[in-house]
């Protein structure tokens, strides 16, 4: 029954070509159509992402979904470089984030310079991780990583919903519908005009 939320919805690709559109919940786009949904955590969306790209071949997958930041950011933001916050194996002389063995993506992956770093993990506003990201949230890596081993196209947006501190359950809960209006109008709608 879990796995129905996930494929239950399956949209059509948006009017460009090869276009796939992804979130982890249905409560982060209310109001908005053409939305495949992940689930939660870097598992659900890594498993979700390969499916996707093996059955439907899309050039570009979009994410978009809610994020927490430590750094003041507001309202919609693009991110470009994805890290996996909760891997530490130090112990054995990598880096805090580092996965060992990985030729693909060791510490990071990173689409463009021109955009913010988001911090991936299976945990719900943790402390700040050594790694300094700009935002936090419990997906997009996992997308990304996917996207980046298929050669798939990728970007990722999200809505800042909040700071990632003692009130950010709370926040998160007030805040989670928000930006998809912002979306529809700062990215949706450009895919859908000539």
């Amino acid at each position: 029954q879990i796995f129905a939320l996930f494929t239950s919805k399956m949209a059509t690709s948006s009017k460009k070509e090869g276009v796939v559109f992804v979130a982890a919940l249905p409560d982060e786009v209310k109001g908005l159509e053409g939305f495949q949904f992940t689930g939660v955590g870097k598992i659900n969306a890594a498993m979700r992402t390969m499916k996707i790209v093996m059955e439907q071949k899309p050039k570009k997958i979009v994410n978009f979904g809610t994020a927490g930041t430590y750094t003041g950011l507001k309202d919609l933001v693009k991110c470009t470089k994805f890290y996996e916050r909760d891997m530490d194996v130090t112990a054995l002389g990598f880096k805090f984030g580092e996965t060992p063995f990985d030729e693909l993506a060791a510490k990071e992956i990173i689409f463009s310079e021109d955009g913010y770093s988001c911090g991936t993990g299976d945990s719900f506003a943790p402390c700040r991780s050594a790694l300094n990201e700009e935002v936090v949230d419990m997906e997009s890596y996992a997308i990304a990583k996917v996207c980046k081993m298929m050669n798939v196209e990728f970007e990722s947006y999200k809505y800042i919903s909040d700071n990632a501190d003692e009130s950010a359950a709370q926040d998160w809960q007030e805040n989670v519908s928000k930006g998809a209006a912002l979306f529809k109008e700062q990215v949706l709608d450009q895919f859908y005009t000539d």
